[in-house]
């Protein structure tokens, strides 16, 4: 089975090269004439099939970003609002669209720039991005990348497993509890990862869900969904009363999943 840093590397290798393509499709897109009879002099016979394989900037670039994004904010937390500000027009309006405020999101809404340069000013902006994705890689090669998460990724993904074994052979409690641990541990990671103070001496779930919402690390419908995690975890652990079902427990562990995932 493959680790979870294979798995980054693999996804990670896929999105740079997806994201070369873009780049060359972006190029094409603003000087259709000059880039094809450049590519027709270094790539000759090769150049109708190159051609053929480059995706639609507008159509294909989304995807892409909201999966660099991702990886992005597992491996390089610290440089993912620059990636994201590439990207998004900003938030203050502008009086006038310039080479300088000019953004991928405005490329991909067709906006002018009213002075300078036209559309073409993405082309430095989206290169960018790529060059934040390429240095995410280079955390893998130097002595100096923590791997603790990616390993506890790995670790968790087992327990999560053994807890889906545990369900379908009718130990509710047992795997429930499983799953609990591992939501408890993630959500601490989380707080650990924003530098979140946590005073309480035994945090639990609800702690921590409430910490974090507190400092806006999650917003209310992620909040409730962990609330709701949460109950049904104490079901297993505390309320003697109610027998948990083989329902309620695939929720905690798919909802556990989901956040192990999606949150960080």
């Amino acid at each position: 089975m493959s680790t979870n840093i294979e798995k980054f590397k693999g996804d990670l290798d896929k999105l740079i090269f997806k994201g070369q393509l873009l780049f060359e499709a972006m190029q094409r897109d603003c000087n259709p004439e000059e880039y094809e009879k450049q590519l027709r002099k270094t790539m000759k016979e090769q150049y109708t099939t190159f051609i053929k394989k480059l995706p639609v900037f507008s159509a294909d670039y989304q995807m892409w970003y909201s999966e660099a994004l991702a990886l992005i904010r597992q491996l390089l937390p610290d440089r993912m609002a620059d990636f994201a500000k590439l990207y998004e027009r900003p938030k203050t309006t502008r009086k006038e669209i310039t080479h300088e405020n000019y953004t991928i999101e405005d490329y991909l809404f067709g906006l002018i720039i009213t002075f300078g340069a036209g559309m073409e000013s993405a082309i430095p902006r989206f290169f960018q991005q790529l060059g934040i994705l390429k240095s995410a890689k280079q955390r893998f090669e130097s002595s100096l990348f923590d791997i603790k998460q990616v390993l506890q990724a790995d670790l968790f993904d087992s327990e999560l497993e053994a807890a889906k074994e545990l369900n379908k052979k009718g130990f509710m409690r047992g795997a429930g509890a499983v799953a609990g641990v591992v939501l408890e541990k993630h959500l601490a990671q989380i707080c650990a990862n924003h530098n979140v103070n946590v005073t309480k001496k035994n945090p639990g779930i609800n702690d921590y869900n409430q910490i974090l919402k507190d400092n806006n690390i999650i917003d209310v419908k992620d909040w409730r969904f962990i609330q709701r995690l949460a109950d049904l975890r104490n079901m297993c652990d505390h309320d003697k009363k109610v027998e948990p079902k083989k329902e309620d427990i695939d929720d905690l562990i798919q909802g556990t999943e989901r956040v192990s995932k999606t949150l960080f």
